[in-house]
């Protein structure tokens, strides 16, 4: 069986012609700089984003350290939302290997970090405190995308208290389809991002950090520390750069698939979606019943998800329109089934 897989963008294969590209990529040793594609693709990465210079990591978990690792030093303070990814969602690794403090606080329903909030938590120049020296966002939050006037405003933040600005954009390529805006503009405001290329834009495996030529060059030294120096690694680059050239405007059919999967389930008895229409690939659905037995009854119709009330349900380029109605169709039969089950 052929199954239908919404747990997440990571699950997407490498397509053919990805596959192809791969094949024929030109290679060296990426830790002695001898790797022509990774270069080419570190450079197409910078350019796209605006930035100086990139840096091919092996994950977005992986960049995001390298990035927290540079930026700070041991005793040394980042702060973040207590739901991002880079909090809540990769190890700890600031804290396991930098010696990093995070200091989280929960995110606005709109995915934002209060600013006032912000710098009530930034700390004193004190012997007894941590030395607060980065804000870190993420973009998109739990599929929303973050304004671009927002994004300005913490610019002018971080400039205001002396604060370093990264952004984990794993999904960036979503936010920018979604504001109808170049990938550029919502880059422009922050030091450093992280870019991720396995998730919505396909790819097999890979990341990459983008900032100027001397965070770059430390951050290679950072990415070679935690084990991330690749050696023949442009076949993976390979499928980066035919991601960024392929798969970019092709987001739009995931959002679109997301928008028609979160009006479908609104109309099944006993369900119910996140208010708003999906800004990207994610639905967020609500129901009546068990989540680990809706969960089992999906997957013997031939439909992954991961167990949770709300489940997330996340569309990409191996899920299409046939299978979003597949979907609805699923839950119409099984939730109003366990719901009738339970009472």
């Amino acid at each position: 069986m052929e199954m239908i897989d919404l747990r997440s963008d990571t699950v997407t294969r490498p397509t053919p012609a990805m596959r192809e590209a791969m094949a024929g990529a030109e290679v060296g040793d990426d830790v002695f700089r001898d790797d022509p594609t990774v270069q080419q693709l570190e450079e197409i990465g910078a350019a796209m984003l605006g930035k100086e210079a990139a840096l091919f990591v092996a994950s977005g978990t992986q960049s995001n350290l390298v990035a927290l690792l540079t930026h700070c030093g041991r005793g040394d303070e980042y702060i973040v939302g207590q739901q991002a990814h880079t909090y809540l969602y990769e190890g700890g690794g600031g804290a396991a290997l930098g010696g990093i403090q995070p200091q989280p606080l929960n995110l606005e329903p709109d995915g934002t970090l209060d600013l006032g909030l912000v710098a009530g938590l930034i700390k004193p120049d004190d012997i007894h405190f941590a030395r607060t020296r980065l804000l870190c966002l993420e973009n998109t939050t739990l599929g929303r995308v973050l304004p671009l006037e927002y994004l300005a405003k913490a610019r002018r933040f971080a400039d205001t208290h002396g604060l370093r600005l990264h952004l984990d954009g794993a999904r960036i390529f979503n936010a920018a389809v979604a504001a109808e805006c170049g990938v550029a503009e919502i880059a422009a405001p922050f030091d450093t991002i992280s870019v991720c290329l396995s998730k919505g834009l396909g790819a097999p495996v890979g990341s990459f950090l983008a900032g100027s030529v001397d965070f770059i060059k430390e951050a290679r030294r950072w990415r070679k520390v935690v084990g991330g120096g690749m050696r023949q690694s442009g076949i993976l680059a390979a499928a980066g750069i035919h991601a960024l050239e392929n798969h970019i405007d092709r987001l739009e059919e995931d959002h679109a698939n997301a928008r028609a999967l979160a009006a479908g389930l609104n109309t099944i008895e006993g369900m119910g979606t996140d208010p708003g229409i999906p800004q990207s690939n994610m639905v967020f659905a609500r129901f009546s019943g068990d989540a680990a037995a809706v969960a089992a009854r999906l997957a013997a119709e031939g439909i992954l998800v991961l167990p949770g009330n709300p489940m997330r349900l996340v569309t990409h380029l191996d899920v299409s329109a046939d299978d979003i109605a597949q979907v609805i169709a699923a839950f119409s039969r099984i939730v109003p089934d366990l719901s009738r089950f339970r009472s």
